[in-house]
């Protein structure tokens, strides 16, 4: 019995301390009318259904806001230049996600640390 408890307590260890798939650090690019740039996203699940993080590109930085996750489905907002844009995201393997919103659709890919 001695035993059983601590298998239990190991796994029960492994899985509070899993890091969520869509974490870390991923990048994209963006074509727009002035040329194409690139999109820096920071991603940090911080409870089983919130999503936090940053999004940079060479105009600067902003937080993410209103995120939400549900598996590999996630939500949030982006606020910048008085203007909001709502965007969707899925994880579709572990290096690659699909972001879609007003804009159209974007593919980002894990940067590897």
């Amino acid at each position: 019995m001695k035993y059983f408890f601590s298998l239990l307590f190991v796994f029960a260890g492994f899985n509070l301390f899993a890091q969520n798939p869509v974490d870390g650090n991923w990048k994209g690019t963006r074509e727009t009318p002035n040329g194409t740039f690139e999109i820096n996203y920071t991603f940090k699940v911080t409870s089983d259904t919130v999503l936090t993080g940053t999004w940079k590109t060479q105009f600067g930085e902003t937080k993410l806001e209103n995120g939400k996750i549900n598996g590999k489905k996630f939500s949030y907002s982006i606020s910048f230049n008085d203007m909001t844009i709502a965007s969707t995201g899925e994880l579709i393997n572990e290096n690659e996600i699909v972001i879609k919103n007003e804009r159209g659709e974007m593919k980002l890919s894990r940067v590897k640390q």
